[in-house]
């Protein structure tokens, strides 16, 4: 064969080797290039790109890099940028966000104070390991485990590491009671510890009932009807429901609550997302309380399962809602657990009222910040103080059952506006409520002080009229000077009522919980006095006459030369 016919025969194949040899070699150094410049699209077009980064991250970054914890960091910032109700949770820190919605935590049951240097027991939960044990009220805990946790500012956590723990695993207690030098040792077997969200239920006025619901937890309805039943068999036809303050909490919860109050077929609330359909949710007739009175207590604290609340009963005309505008939070989130122990929670709809207003107020993604400063906006603009500060003009709409015009915009807006109570708020009180509550920490140290002669009392009621016999105010000024606080004779005279109101609800709630705080310490509400004064007066029921929102018909409060008292109420703490 001649060399010619060999150089034809071989040349496509020579040519078609050294295409295929050039263009491996080529994609090679492409692929070796974009893997140093981190820019190969396609080899994260199918999957994460987020990985993908943090793969070249802890393959080619110059220094060693936790990519666990960077994770951990990373994921709140896209969080961020969404609205501002959806969260991520860490497994670090998933079991204390739930445990509030849960109904029960595991612990000792006790409720305790921290702020001396030493733990001391205010109250031990009936029934409780505590109880079990031994342990009473005004018992000081010295030791946990033989490691010494008195003479020093500990941290909150830490106590709650060292008190609570799994259930039934025990943890030894060293403790001091009275002024006994010697401890009093006790081996406790931690328990289910109930974590209640109806606060208190009484009778307010003869025939009215009167439940205050912090949140809308697991076990709120049952705490709930208990609370409706006990109320019933004392007397009670009418109620007043305080939601003031109440963040919110489970949606289906505040439903079923509502369903007590509503007849068969009212729309009690709906829902509706992107890629989720209308859902609406009707009353089933089998409520308790569909004859009852009723009137729903409202503040700017009071947000999501509460403005359900509010305003299945206001677009329905089945009460009245009195006080200041909710909060307006109105974003429905799915709680989706992955498999580290970490949750999202995360936006999925928004919660619309019987008359179609959705609840939620304005928002831009990923600006938290000055979604967060709404309330404080609102406090500057005079809302708390006069409801003429509400410009309702280009607020959208809608029509209650029997005709009656309500305001979407955001949040719930009474029926009966209620302003800011700022009588008896002097510079004066303030300092003494503010400087880790001066207030709290005399009726904490007289209690402990009088402890013997103030557990004799057996009601609250006898509590409270010796308490009105002593000297309580001029024995807390002197107290307060030690604090570092000044008596300004003027200034305490201005707030006699309000700091002594304050003194003998927290002594209160020393020896009878709860059940002996709220009655004294909401004595003089206006917001409550004006609820009970309605109920009497037959207006709790909205009529068709009163075709229109009464919130600008209501006397209003000067904010007050001495500004706004926060009126925060100082808890023990529950291990």
């Amino acid at each position: 064969m001649s060399k010619n016919k060999k150089l034809a025969i071989w040349l496509p194949v020579i040519i078609a080797a050294s295409i295929a040899l050039g263009i491996f070699i080529g994609n090679y150094y492409v692929n070796l290039s974009s893997r140093n410049k981190g820019s190969n699209r396609s080899l994260y077009v199918s999957g994460n790109k987020i990985n993908y980064i943090l793969d070249i991250i802890n393959e080619q970054y110059v220094d060693t890099v936790n990519i666990p914890q960077l994770t951990e960091g990373t994921i709140p910032k896209i969080f961020s940028e969404l609205d501002p109700h959806s969260v991520y949770i860490s497994a670090e820190n998933a079991e204390s966000v739930n445990e509030e919605l849960e109904g029960s935590f595991s612990g000792i049951g006790v409720s305790f104070n921290m702020q001396t240097d030493t733990i001391l027991v205010i109250n031990v939960i009936p029934g409780g390991p505590s109880e079990k044990a031994g342990l009473l009220p005004f018992d000081r805990i010295i030791t946990i485990n033989d490691s010494i946790f008195s003479g020093r500012k500990m941290d909150q956590n830490q106590v709650m590491k060292n008190l609570r723990g799994a259930k039934n695993s025990t943890v030894k207690l060293g403790v001091q009671r009275q002024n006994n030098p010697e401890l009093i040792y006790f081996e406790v077997t931690r328990g289910d510890v109930p974590v209640y969200s109806v606060d208190v239920s009484y009778e307010v006025s003869k025939g009215i009932g009167f439940i205050k619901v912090s949140k809308f937890a697991r076990n709120t309805y049952n705490e709930f009807i208990t609370a409706i039943a006990k109320l019933k068999q004392e007397g009670c036809n009418s109620f007043i429901i305080d939601l003031r303050g109440n963040s919110g909490g489970i949606m289906e919860v505040a439903i079923h609550m509502v369903n007590e109050f509503m007849p068969q077929g009212r729309l009690i609330v709906y829902t509706e997302g992107k890629a989720y359909p209308r859902s609406d949710v009707y009353a089933n007739g089998t409520g308790t309380c569909m004859d009852n009175s009723l009137v729903i207590l409202t503040d700017e604290g009071s947000a999501s399962a509460s403005e359900i609340f509010a305003g299945a009963i206001q677009d329905n005309d089945r009460g009245t809602i009195i006080g200041r505008r909710t909060y307006g939070k109105g974003l429905v989130q799915s709680q989706i657990a992955l498999t580290d122990g970490s949750q999202l929670r995360l936006t999925i709809a928004r919660y619309y009222t019987p008359s179609g207003r959705s609840i939620q107020k304005e928002y831009e993604l990923g600006k938290t910040e000055d979604y967060d400063m709404d309330i404080y906006n609102r406090y500057m603009h005079g809302e708390f103080y006069s409801a003429d500060s509400i410009k309702m003009d280009n607020l959208p709409q809608f029509k209650t059952s029997i005709g009656r015009t309500v305001y979407g915009g955001g949040g719930i807006m009474p029926d009966i506006f209620i302003p800011s109570d700022t009588s008896g708020i002097t510079s004066y009180f303030n300092s003494v409520a503010r400087n880790s509550s001066v207030l709290y920490l005399y009726a904490l140290e007289y209690s402990d002080k009088n402890f013997d002669k103030l557990s004799f009392f057996k009601t609250y009621q006898d509590l409270y009229k010796y308490l009105e016999q002593q000297p309580l105010l001029s024995d807390f000024a002197d107290f307060a000077t030690t604090k570092g606080i000044k008596k300004r004779p003027a200034l305490i005279e201005i707030s006699a009522k309000l700091i002594e109101t304050h003194l003998m609800a927290y002594i209160s709630r020393n020896f009878f919980d709860e059940a002996g705080f709220y009655p004294v310490f909401y004595k003089d509400d206006i917001t409550i006095l004006r609820a009970i004064q309605l109920i009497k007066d037959g207006k709790s029921i909205p009529a068709p006459g009163n075709a229109e929102c009464a919130v600008h018909a209501q006397t209003t409060a000067p904010a007050g030369i001495f500004g706004l008292y926060k009126g925060k109420v100082y808890n023990n703490h529950l291990f």
